[in-house]
C-alpha cells in the first residue's frame, strides 16, 4: 500500500485562532453595549410614560370632582312625598355655633397648607391640633381644596337628598432611605357626608358614613399641588393674601368661581437619570411667587400636569 504524505493539510495557526477569538470578543462586546444602551433608553421611555400616565389618572379624577362643585339634585314634582329639590339647610359657616369647617360653599382653597381634618375629628381638650410639618423649609407643597356637591338616594328612608364634601390635601411621606432630602409628599383624599334629618335637625358633617373615608392615599411622590381660582372674566380671585373664604371680606366671590387652574407635580420613585444636571433645575409653577428655592440638582424625573377646569354648577 502506498503511503500518502500529509505535508499539504490546511489548518489555522494558534495566532490566527487567537485573532479570531479577539475579534469575536470585540463584536460581542459592541453588541452588548448597543443592547444595553437601547434597553436603558427603552426603560427610561417606559418609566417616563408610566409616571406621566399615573399623574394624568389622578388629575382626571380630581377634574371630575371639581366639576361637581355646587351641584344640586332636582328630583322634580312627584306624588311620592319627596321634595322636588334639595331641601337641606345651606350652612355658610358664619352661623352661631358654626365654623369654617361646617361651610357648604362649593369650593374652598387653602394655599400652602398641609393636611386636613374632617369636621368630626376629635382631639384631647388639653392637646393642640397636630399640624403636619414640611419636609424642607424651601418646599412650597401644597395647596388643599374642598369641594361640596349634592346627590340623591331614593332608597334612603331617612335622608334622600345628600350633600358630600371631598377634600384633596397633601401630607409628608418619609422616603426611608436615610436622606431627608429625598423625602416627598402624598396626595390624600377625604370624603364626608352632611347628616340632617328628623333625628338631627342641627346637621353636621360626618366622615363615618358607609360611603365616607378619611386620609385615603391617592398618589405618592408628590412634589407640589397648586390651585388658582378665576371668575368668569378671567380675573384671579386672590385678594389681600387669600382666596375667598366664608370668613373673609370677599366671601361673595365663592360663587363667582368659574375656572380652577390646577398643577400637580410628581417625581420618580427612584433616581431616573444617570448623571446629575450640569445646572440646577427650578420648579415650574402657576404662580411666579410660588417657588424661590435654590434649585434642584438630583437625578429624579419630575412630571408636571397642568389643566384648566370649568366649574359648571357654581352661581346657578
Amino acid at each position: 500500500m502506498m503511503k500518502k504524505k500529509l505535508t499539504k493539510i490546511s489548518g489555522v495557526t494558534l495566532i490566527e485562532l487567537l485573532v479570531g477569538v479577539a475579534v469575536t470578543a470585540i463584536m460581542m462586546g459592541a453588541m452588548f453595549a448597543s443592547y444595553t444602551a437601547v434597553n436603558s433608553s427603552y426603560k427610561q421611555v417606559t418609566d417616563k410614560a408610566r409616571i406621566s400616565s399615573s399623574s394624568r389618572d389622578i388629575v382626571g379624577m380630581m377634574m371630575r370632582d371639581i366639576r361637581l362643585a355646587g351641584y344640586k339634585y332636582y328630583y322634580g314634582r312627584n306624588d311620592e312625598g319627596i321634595p322636588p329639590s334639595d331641601n337641606l339647610t345651606h350652612i355658610s359657616g358664619l352661623e352661631q355655633g358654626r365654623g369654617i369647617i361646617d361651610t357648604h360653599d362649593p369650593i374652598i382653597v387653602f394655599r400652602n397648607t398641609l393636611g386636613y381634618y374632617p369636621a368630626d375629628f376629635t382631639v384631647d381638650p388639653d392637646s393642640d391640633l397636630p399640624i403636619p410639618q414640611k419636609n424642607r423649609s424651601t418646599d412650597t407643597c401644597c395647596d388643599s381644596i374642598s369641594i361640596v356637591y349634592g346627590d340623591f338616594d331614593k332608597n334612603d328612608p331617612i335622608q334622600k337628598y345628600k350633600r358630600y364634601k371631598i377634600s384633596y390635601f397633601a401630607l409628608p411621606i418619609n422616603n426611608e432611605d436615610g436622606n431627608p432630602d429625598n423625602d416627598f409628599y402624598g396626595v390624600y383624599k377625604t370624603k364626608e357626608s352632611w347628616i340632617e334629618n328628623d333625628e338631627n335637625t342641627f346637621g353636621n358633617w360626618t366622615s363615618k358614613c358607609t360611603e365616607c373615608y378619611t386620609n385615603q392615599l391617592v398618589r405618592s411622590h408628590l412634589v407640589d399641588m397648586e390651585f388658582l381660582l378665576f371668575d368668569g372674566n378671567g380675573h384671579h380671585l386672590w385678594k389681600n393674601g387669600d382666596y375667598p373664604l366664608p370668613n373673609n371680606a370677599h366671601r361673595s366671590d365663592l360663587y363667582n368661581i368659574k375656572q380652577v387652574d390646577m398643577s400637580l407635580m410628581f417625581r420618580s420613585n427612584k433616581e431616573f437619570y444617570k448623571n446629575k444636571p450640569k445646572q440646577k433645575q427650578f420648579l415650574k409653577t402657576l404662580s411666579n411667587d410660588r417657588y424661590s428655592g435654590l434649585g434642584l440638582d438630583d437625578r429624579y424625573l419630575r412630571d408636571n400636569v397642568v389643566v384648566s377646569i370649568a366649574t359648571r354648577n357654581i352661581g346657578r
